[in-house]
Parts: C-alpha cells; structure tokens; sequence
C-alpha cells in the first residue's frame, strides 16, 4: 500500500488559501521531489503531511504505523552550547550508543560523533540532521530543502548520499527543494507545485511541461543532468563532509 496518500489537501492561512485540492502519493522506495516558487506551498504542503497543519478540506492518509524521519530546512543551536554531535543524536530518547554510530555512517560522516555541533561547517551540520532523522529506521524520510545554505557541488554530494540511504535501506523520500538542477536528476518523480499540483511526472516530463516553464522558463532543463553521472568513479574528492 501507499506510504503516504493526500486526497483534496486544502490549507488556509488568515483567510488565503495556501493550498488547493491536492493529490497525492508516495510508494515504498521512491524518490519524490516537489519542486515550486516561493510561496507555492511546498513546506505547507510537508508540514500537512507530518500532522503539523490541519486541512481545511480533505485528507492525509499515513500507513498505519508508518515511521518517518524528518531533516528541517533550518536548526539553530546556540554556539556557546557544549554539546557534541553523539549527545545531539541521543536527544531527546537516549538512542543507543550502536544506532547513533550507525546513523552516522549512513549519512557519510562516520568520524563526527565526538565533535562540537557548534564547530561543524553547513555540510556537516546537515549530514548530522540527516543522521538524526534515520536513527528510527524511517520508512519515509521527509526533506525541506534540506540543503539551502550549501553550494552546489555540496548540495549534490547530499543528494547522492539521500540516494545511496534509499539504495541501502529501501526508505522513500519526499523532498522538496528549490534547487531545480541537482534535485530533479536525483528523483524518480517529481510534483511541480503552486497553489495546486501543476503537473508531475518524470524529470524528463516535468521539465518539458508547459506549466512548469512557465514557472520556470527553459533555463534548467539543459541542467537536469548536470549530476547524473556513472557509478564508476571515486566520490573521495566530493564534499560530502565539508
């Protein structure tokens, strides 16, 4: 069965409709990006899904039992706090000492567990909520542009590694993202937002969509395999802990 199914989602802020008639749904193992303006309703749209939103019409239907792993667009930690990257990860249900270990490996920096957060650089702090949010063994792992802040090449080492996580573990991801380049070639499908679903698809399909260049334009569909690439060749020099 479906992992997520969004039937008729309708989100009102203060009198303005965020969102409108939505549909929607996420299968066991893929990888689903929704991609959209500012102020389309994408991080609306996540946050009804996690049950943090209530709708104004319609429904989000979870697996029963589903278990979900979240990383956040932002977290601020205050940098006079003494807390290392393993306390973090141990908050706030005492995870083990094993799971943590192994969270971290998943997420590519396997080395951070004795370290400062506040001495780790953007990369790295985000490679630690990626940690975090699979230490509950997730089936879904939800991303809210989860990679602003970081440059390119760094975006697209994160997203290789959400990749591998898939490969390894089988979890679906839902992410959303404003970084048309890297994200699109890293989905299996992906949901043009603004208000309401505009299309969806392949990356293939999307981009050639006239909705979504409209949105868009045609600037970005040249990148769409900007970091597809063969998996053929050492990622050793990527800046996947930077």
């Amino acid at each position: 069965m479906s992992l997520v199914t969004v039937e008729g989602l309708s989100i009102r802020y203060g009198g303005k409709t965020a969102l409108r008639g939505v549909d929607l749904s996420i299968e066991p193992g893929e990888i689903v990006t929704i991609v959209g303006p500012n102020g389309s309703g994408k991080t609306t749209l996540l946050r009804a899904v996690i049950g943090a939103l209530r709708p104004a019409s319609g429904r989000v239907r979870l697996k029963p039992g589903l278990r979900l792993g979240y990383v956040p667009q932002r977290l601020h930690i205050d940098p006079t706090l003494p807390i290392t990257v393993g306390r973090f990860l141990a908050l706030p249900h005492r995870a083990p000492h094993g799971a943590r270990r192994a969270a971290l490996q998943r997420a590519g920096v396997p080395d951070l567990m004795d370290r400062q957060m506040s001495g780790l650089s953007g990369g790295q702090f985000q490679r630690v909520l990626l940690a975090r949010a699979l230490i509950g063994d997730p089936e879904i792992l939800l991303l809210d542009e989860a990679t602003q802040g970081l440059d390119q090449p760094g975006s697209a080492a994160f997203y290789r590694q959400i990749e591998a996580v898939r490969a390894e573990t089988g979890c679906a991801v839902l992410m959303i993202s404003h970084e048309l380049h890297v994200v699109m070639a890293a989905s299996d499908r992906v949901i043009c937002l603004n208000g309401h679903v505009c299309c969806e698809g392949s990356p293939a399909v999307v981009a050639s969509a006239p909705e979504y260049r409209a949105l868009f334009g045609t600037g970005t569909g040249g990148a769409l395999a900007l970091y597809r690439h063969d998996h053929d060749h050492d990622h050793s020099h990527d800046h996947a802990a930077e």
